[in-house]
C-alpha cells in the first residue's frame, strides 16, 4: 500500500482532529516518495531498542502511540537518542506515524480497552470531544429587526462588505403591530466585532440585536477519560485483581481513600490511560484508575474518600496494541502485514 494511502486510512480510523491541542500527531517522519508499505509495526514507545527491532524486521512504517518527536528538533544529528531515531528511520526508509490522544478519545480506543479491566460496566467520556466544525458557517449568529427604510439597505450593504459574513437572510416580520424586516447572519469571531460596531451606530438597531453563540456539537462516546458504572458493585480487592489480570501485572500501586478498606464497594470508577491527573481531577467516583498521578492529586483524591490505583504510565496503554492490530487488519482489509513490537516495555521495573 502506498504510504499516503495508508496515512489517509489511518486518519479515517481515528481523526487527527480529536487530538489534544498540545499534542503532536500524524505522520512525523516520511521517507522520500514513492514509499510502499508492506509491513506496519505497532509500538507504544519508540525507543532505540524498538527501532533496532523495526530495522531487523524490515518494516516500512512504525505506528508509535507516543510521538517520538514532541518538542521541536533544531538539528538531526547522532548526538541525542531522539535525533538518532529520525536518522535511523530515514536511512532505512521507515516512516513514523503517531496517533496518541486521538486513540485516547475514540470510542474503540485505549480508554475503552482499559475499561474492560473493570468487568461489566457502562462508560461515558469524562471530557466529551466536540465536532471539528460548527453546525453552520461562522462561530456566531446575529439577528435584528429593522424598519423597511433606506437606512436598512445601507446597513446591509456595509455588512456584506465585512469579511467572514455568511448565511445573510432577510425575512418579513411583524413586531408590535409594525411591518419590519428580520435580518439573520452568521459571522466569525473577528467579523462579529465589526458587525456590533456597525449596529451600535444606530441605537434602535442595536437594542433589537440578539447574538447567539454557535456551539460545536458533542461527538457520541468520544472524548478523554471514561466514567465507568459497574453493573454490580465489586469490592476494591476484587477490582485490584481484575486490573492486574487485564494488564498482566504482578503488582499495582494503591492509595486507599479516607475511610475505605479493601472490602469497600466500587460502583463508579473514573479512568484515564497514561497520566490522569488533569483528566480525573475533581471527578466524583469510588476509584481513580490511571498510570500515574501527581503526589498532591493523589492526596486530594484520598482526602475525598476516593481510592487511587496507579499502574505506571505505559502499562495502562500497551496492551491495547494487540486489540489495535486486529482492528487495523480489518480496517485496512488485510492489505498489509501488521506486527506488534516484542521489545516495547515500560521503563520502570520492580527491583
Amino acid at each position: 500500500m502506498n504510504l499516503r494511502e495508508l496515512v489517509s486510512a489511518l486518519n479515517d480510523f481515528a481523526s487527527l482532529s480529536l487530538a489534544e491541542s498540545w499534542d503532536n500527531v500524524g505522520l512525523l517522519v516520511e521517507p522520500s516518495p514513492p514509499h510502499t508499505v508492506n509491513t506496519l509495526f505497532l509500538t507504544n514507545d519508540l525507543t532505540e531498542e524498538v527501532m533496532e527491532e523495526a530495522v531487523q524486521k524490515a518494516v516500512d512504517l512504525i505506528l508509535s502511540y507516543h510521538p517520538p518527536i514532541f518538542t521541536p528538533l533544531k538539528r538531526v544529528t547522532w548526538k541525542t537518542w531522539k535525533e538518532r531515531l529520525v536518522v535511523r528511520a530515514l536511512e532505512h526508509r521507515i516512516g513514523i506515524y503517531s496517533p496518541h490522544t486521538t486513540y485516547d478519545a475514540i470510542p474503540h480506543g485505549v480508554n475503552n480497552w482499559l475499561a474492560k479491566g473493570l468487568g461489566a460496566c457502562t462508560s461515558v467520556p469524562l471530557h466529551p470531544s466536540t465536532a471539528p466544525s460548527y453546525p453552520a458557517e461562522g462561530t456566531h449568529r446575529v439577528e435584528f429587526c429593522a424598519d423597511n427604510t433606506e437606512h436598512l439597505d445601507t446597513v446591509l450593504s456595509k455588512i456584506k462588505d465585512i469579511q467572514g459574513i455568511s448565511c445573510l437572510t432577510t425575512l418579513p416580520a411583524r413586531v408590535e403591530g409594525e411591518e419590519q424586516t428580520r435580518v439573520s447572519l452568521n459571522c466569525s469571531q473577528k467579523a462579529l466585532l465589526e458587525v456590533v460596531a456597525l449596529l451600535s451606530q444606530n441605537s434602535r438597531l442595536y437594542h433589537k440585536t440578539e447574538i447567539l453563540l454557535l456551539q460545536k456539537p458533542l461527538l457520541p462516546h468520544t472524548g478523554m477519560g471514561r466514567l465507568c458504572t459497574l453493573s454490580e458493585p465489586v469490592s476494591l480487592s476484587d477490582i485490584i485483581e481484575r486490573i492486574k489480570s487485564h494488564l498482566k501485572l504482578p503488582h499495582i500501586r494503591l492509595a486507599m481513600g479516607m475511610g475505605k478498606t479493601l472490602e469497600s464497594p466500587v460502583k463508579k470508577a473514573a479512568l484515564c490511560a497514561g497520566s490522569g491527573s488533569s483528566v480525573l481531577k475533581g471527578m466524583e467516583a469510588d476509584l481513580y484508575l490511571t498510570g500515574e498521578m501527581s503526589h498532591h492529586d493523589v492526596l486530594d483524591a484520598v482526602a475525598n474518600g476516593i481510592s487511587v490505583i496507579l499502574c505506571e504510565h505505559s502499562n495502562t496503554e500497551r496492551g491495547f496494541l494487540t486489540e489495535l492490530c486486529d482492528m487495523l487488519a480489518i480496517h485496512l482489509q488485510n492489505k498489509i502485514n501488521i506486527i506488534v513490537s516484542e521489545k516495547d516495555r515500560d521503563p520502570l521495573q520492580v527491583a
